[in-house]
């Protein structure tokens, strides 16, 4: 269930994946939303896209307390130290950026009181239009930092797995 010296471990392993799955569907899921007029199709997509959000959330917080109380990174692979700081700070970007989007989603959530339309069976007309709120901003770009991120860090493990041929994605399978 822990990682070794060598490799993550389960626990580890199934967090990211799992992560790496409902990051994508939340974007597809808010980037649909986001562009359409349909009042009825938001919502339904909402319906989806606010408890995804919670549980990457929840799943996050769970992945900073794991790493920091129950377990270890595996060492690093051999690089240049540039690149070693480069891959840890991408990932310390990806827990500010999905907790960011977390809380901004709350806030708007909150500001708005769309969670009696999304849950609460209030009529869909009633559907605020988040760009009124504040939180909307620093959503829509944590998004757009959020892709970057994933470009950056899916690139880099392609570039070690097929490039340097370092076994890095064997790390992080189960």
């Amino acid at each position: 269930m822990k990682s070794s010296s060598e490799r993550y471990g389960t626990v580890a392993t199934l967090i990211h994946w799992t992560s790496v799955a409902l990051i994508l569907a939340l974007f597809a899921l808010g980037a649909i939303a986001s562009d359409t007029e349909n009042v009825q199709v938001k919502l339904t997509l909402l319906r989806l896209h606010v408890p995804l959000g919670l549980i990457i959330f929840l799943l996050t917080l769970f992945r900073i307390v794991w790493w920091w109380k129950f377990d270890e990174k595996p060492k690093s692979l051999p690089m240049p130290i540039w690149q070693d700081r480069f891959a840890r700070a991408v990932h310390v970007l990806f827990y500010i950026v999905i907790l960011g989007m977390s809380m901004s989603g709350i806030g708007m959530l909150i500001l708005s009181n769309a969670g009696s339309v999304i849950f609460g069976g209030a009529a869909a007309a009633s559907l605020p239009d988040f760009w009124e709120y504040a939180p909307r901003v620093p959503h829509g770009i944590g998004a757009k930092v959020m892709i970057c991120l994933f470009v950056l860090h899916a690139g880099a493990a392609l570039f070690h797995q097929f490039y340097i041929k370092d076994g890095l994605l064997r790390r992080m399978w189960l």
